[in-house]
């Protein structure tokens, strides 16, 4: 994994949009531990706010893609998400709408959340900005406590 996050990190904003969204997606990858070798390397907080945001958040898209096929095998086998997590996600979700989307930062719940989203067709415009709000506030954060440091 350190292997991974060094070569990401060598590729800069680039690097970081790709390790976003290979976290944000259904892969299992750490995008902090880039975020934050990138900028105590000296790269500029806002365009890694907006580099992380955007790539966070089109992984995400890709989650709520895959639930759109609506094909649960397939979710299972390549997303790795089983089927009684997005039925309870499924249940918990009536009635809240796309706007939960914004908790799809949260580690492990956020896949499963993006998923399901898809899957219940929430409405994809209403989805998109509710992930990219949560994703920036959550980068906005750790970039805040690293320049804090």
């Amino acid at each position: 994994m350190q292997e991974l996050i060094d070569f990401l990190s060598q590729y800069g904003y680039w690097g970081m949009t790709l390790s976003a969204f290979l976290a944000g997606s259904v892969f299992p990858f750490s995008s902090e531990a880039v975020l934050v070798a990138l900028q105590l390397a000296g790269l500029e907080p806002w365009p890694l706010l907006l580099s992380a945001t955007v790539g966070n958040a089109a992984g995400s898209m890709f989650n709520y893609g895959l639930g759109t096929l609506g094909r649960m095998e397939w979710i299972e086998r390549y997303a790795h998400v089983k089927r009684e997590r997005v039925a309870r996600m499924q249940m918990w979700l009536q009635g809240r709408g796309a706007w939960v989307g914004a908790l799809c930062f949260l580690p492990v719940f956020g896949s499963v959340l993006s998923v399901t989203l898809g899957l219940m067709r929430a409405n994809p415009y209403i989805t998109a900005t509710a992930i990219t709000a949560g994703k920036a506030v959550r980068y906005a954060i750790i970039i805040f406590v690293v320049s804090a440091i």
